[in-house]
């Protein structure tokens, strides 16, 4: 089980969606936009899903290809 975040428990605000979509197309870690959000990395990647936003990274070569 994660650590408890400032944010755990409250429902995630219009900004903080808005923020999660920017980090997200910025490839940004799902750990470090936990951090910023104040949530952690399980509650981000879930409200990732409910949302449609994808955290895979972008612009980067498969492992194992050059």
């Amino acid at each position: 089980m994660s650590k408890s975040t400032r944010n755990s428990g409250t429902r995630w605000t219009p900004t903080e969606v808005r923020e999660l979509r920017n980090l997200a197309s910025g490839n940004t870690p799902t750990r470090v936009i936990g951090l910023k959000l104040g949530r952690t990395p399980d509650a981000v990647q879930t409200k990732a899903s409910e949302q449609g936003i994808s955290l895979k990274p972008t612009n980067q070569a498969p492992y194992g290809t050059k």
